[in-house]
């Protein structure tokens, strides 16, 4: 029997449980899919702790991403066959599916080939950050010379939009609250690292941009922040929020927009991820991005199967720089 991470009640890690739970059949549209990593994502805690855009139904199931080997095909699936490397996209909702699991029943419409060279490690590190940060070019329209203003950029996500913006010849200006995270920033790639709890955002911005301000900023903040974001914002500016981490309420910076003809946009992924049409241009950019080499996930910590658990507190300690990962390989 598959043995499936799900949780009978919100709360801390601790509710995390490991459940047999016989295979279900295979409706014609899914696969199923012998896992070999499981990618930890913000989304996940919160959704554990009754706090995400989605409420749990008991048990519930979790996860967005895992990668491994396809073990059987529904009726209707004609993209993949059994013994291929796959992964999913985060294109589902986890009411129904989820990814923690021995093996685990996902939507053929959400999974991705694994690239060649890719471990499934990678491979479970990388659809929920570059797809996330995909938006910046899909709707940002991201470019040469722009300055990208990139908050929480050690996040998996932060990091994803600090490669995609080197790729494109952009400027990916990092902000950080803890000291030790400002020189891994700069190794990633980051153009400049703002240390908050050192520096004014504001002042730090307008220099490095010799007082424009961001063309782009990609934050999932929010909060009280979103002033200071705004104030550091170029004319025209596109500000996309995609989380909510801070618990504080973000008031509207009604004059920073007016003044500056700013665009807030609050953005989730199934903005992409669930439209056949964005979600194509979106894999063929990221895959030949992938291939060139200017697209590689950092992962920060793998833990064995067996310590979910504690994969999810280490989330929570927000020391991490880049994806943590849950491994079958690791011991």
């Amino acid at each position: 029997m598959p043995t499936l991470i799900r949780f009978h009640r919100t709360g801390g890690p601790e509710v995390l449980s490991y459940d047999q739970v016989a295979a279900p059949a295979l409706g014609a549209d899914e696969v199923r899919l012998k896992v070999e990593a499981i990618g930890i994502n913000r989304a996940e805690v919160m959704f554990r702790e009754g706090k995400y855009i989605e409420e749990p139904s008991f048990p519930s199931p979790l996860g967005y991403e895992a990668a491994g080997v396809i073990e059987e095909v529904g009726a209707g699936v004609a993209e993949f066959r059994v013994g291929d490397r796959a992964a999913s996209i985060p294109a589902f909702s986890m009411k129904k599916y989820g990814t923690y699991g021995d093996s685990v029943v996902l939507p053929a419409s959400a999974m991705i080939k694994t690239p060649d060279h890719f471990s499934s490690e990678e491979s479970s590190a990388s659809w929920m950050q570059y797809f996330t940060a995909f938006l910046l070019i899909e709707f940002g329209g991201m470019k040469r010379g722009d300055h990208v203003l990139i908050t929480a950029a050690a996040s998996s996500v932060g990091l994803a939009a600090i490669q995609l913006a080197n790729a494109v010849g952009a400027h990916p200006i990092a902000t950080t609250r803890k000291k030790d995270k400002v020189q891994p920033l700069l190794e990633a790639g980051a153009s400049a690292v703002i240390d908050v709890k050192e520096s004014s955002l504001v002042d730090e911005v307008k220099r490095l941009t010799s007082g424009q301000g961001a063309n782009l900023i990609f934050d999932p903040v929010v909060g009280p922040q979103l002033a200071a974001l705004c104030e550091a914002a170029a004319e025209s500016a596109n500000v996309f929020v995609y989380g909510a981490l801070s618990p504080e309420p973000a008031p509207f910076p009604l004059f920073q927009a007016l003044g500056k003809n700013l665009t807030l946009r609050a953005y989730q992924l199934g903005l992409i991820v669930r439209n056949p049409e964005k979600l194509e241009r979106a894999k063929a950019w990221i895959l030949s991005r992938i291939a060139a080499g200017e697209l590689k996930p950092k992962i920060a910590k793998v833990f064995p199967f067996d310590q979910m658990v504690e994969a999810h507190r280490f989330m929570e300690s927000n020391e991490q720089i880049g994806k943590i990962i849950v491994s079958f390989s690791k011991k």
